[in-house]
């Protein structure tokens, strides 16, 4: 089964599997991390599953939607690497991806 790793905002990293058809939010949410809040629960509407993605993975995930980066752009803490976890839904391409819960805003 493919893994997550997931750094907490306090420096913690733990390894999680995916179930198929999930996006890394749900699997965040779903194992545990009470810090990432995903209030909009996947809808692209409030940004708080804001995490900074591994740059080595940039080039994987899908492009950021005009949504997305509006949500992104009034973060404190939007970085190069800022993705909202619920839009990125997990393939076996993404095995191994590394994100960081970016601090809350």
């Amino acid at each position: 089964m493919p893994k997550l790793i997931v750094t907490t905002r306090e420096g913690e990293t733990s390894e999680v599997e995916v179930g198929d058809g999930l996006t890394v939010m749900e699997t965040i949410r779903d194992n545990g991390f009470d810090e990432l809040l995903a209030l909009c629960g996947g809808c692209c509407s409030c940004a708080t599953c804001h995490v900074h993605v591994d740059p080595a993975f940039a080039d994987k995930l899908p492009p950021m939607g005009e949504d997305e980066d509006d949500l992104l752009e009034s973060s404190d803490h939007r970085v190069a690497t800022s993705r909202l976890s619920c839009q990125i839904p997990f393939t076996s391409d993404l095995d191994g991806l590394k994100v960081t819960i970016a601090p809350e805003d």
